[in-house]
C-alpha cells in the first residue's frame, strides 16, 4: 500500500496526469479517422479564430468514458468516443472542447512553464470550472458556433450529485445558469433567436431550471448587480 501511495505522490510531483482509456468501442478505422479529423478541425478553428497562441492537441479516444479532459503535461485535449457520441452538431463539440482548451491556456500560467499549475486548480477548482464555462462561449462565438450548445451539452452530460463538496466541479444546476445568464448579458441575440428552443433537452433545461431562473429575472428586473446564488 505504501509503495502505490509513493507512485499516486510521485505522479503529482512531476504533474503526469493518470489519462488512462476504459474500455473502447469496435469502431470501423475510417469512420474513426473522419471523427478523428472533425476533433481536429473544430479545434483549431476555435484555436485560430480566437488567436490563442498555446500549443495544443486534439485526440479523440475509442474509450467509452462519457468525457473529456486535458493532460496537462504536454496539452493533449482527449474526448473520448462516449463523449462524441452524445454530440449532435459541430456546436456541441466545439463546446467541449471550447471548455478544455481554457484549462489548457491556463495550465501555461505560473513558473517552470506552468509546472505547478494543478496545484493551483487543486485549491480552487470551482473558480476554473465557471471561468472555463464563459471562455468557452467567447470562444465559441468568436469562431461561429452557437454558445446555446454549450448549456445543451452540459445538460445531457453533466449529472447533478448531491452535493459539491471535495468535488471538482460545481453543481451543474450552477454551471448551467451561469452560462445561461453569461449569453443572456453578454450575447442576448442567441437567446431572442434561439435555434435550440424546440430541442427537448433545452426545453429540460428551461423546466428543471425554473426556479433559478426566477431569480436570475428578479435581478434583472431590479438592475441589481449582486451575485445571485444559484442552487
Amino acid at each position: 500500500m505504501k509503495k502505490i501511495f509513493g507512485i499516486i505522490v510521485l505522479l503529482l510531483m512531476l504533474n503526469i496526469p493518470c489519462c488512462f482509456a476504459g474500455d473502447s468501442y469496435l469502431i470501423d478505422t475510417a469512420e474513426l479517422v473522419k471523427m478523428q479529423n472533425q476533433v481536429t478541425e473544430v479545434g483549431y478553428r476555435l484555436l485560430n479564430q480566437n488567436s490563442i497562441e498555446k500549443r495544443m492537441v486534439f485526440v479523440l479516444d475509442s474509450g467509452k468514458p462519457v468525457n473529456a479532459g486535458l493532460c496537462q503535461s504536454d496539452r493533449t485535449i482527449i474526448i473520448y468516443r462516449g463523449m462524441y457520441s452524445m454530440l449532435q452538431n459541430e456546436s456541441e463539440l466545439a463546446a467541449v472542447l471550447a471548455h478544455e482548451i481554457s484549462h489548457a491556456i491556463d495550465s501555461y500560467d505560473g513558473i517552470f512553464r506552468g509546472f505547478f499549475h494543478w496545484v493551483s486548480y487543486a485549491c480552487a477548482p470551482h473558480k476554473y470550472e465557471y471561468k472555463a464555462d464563459k471562455r468557452a462561449v467567447d470562444f465559441m462565438v468568436n469562431a461561429g458556433y452557437n454558445p446555446v450548445a454549450l448549456i445543451v451539452v452540459l445538460n445531457k452530460t453533466s449529472a447533478q450529485p448531491r452535493y459539491e463538496w471535495f468535488a471538482n466541479h460545481p453543481l451543474t444546476s450552477k454551471r448551467l445558469m451561469e452560462i445561461y445568464e453569461y449569453i443572456y448579458k453578454k450575447y442576448p441575440e442567441y437567446l431572442v433567436n434561439n435555434i435550440y428552443k424546440n430541442n427537448m433537452i433545452y426545453q429540460n433545461f428551461l423546466l428543471t431550471s425554473k426556479e433559478n431562473r426566477a431569480k436570475f429575472q428578479e435581478k434583472v428586473k431590479t438592475n441589481s448587480s449582486k451575485k445571485v446564488r444559484y442552487k
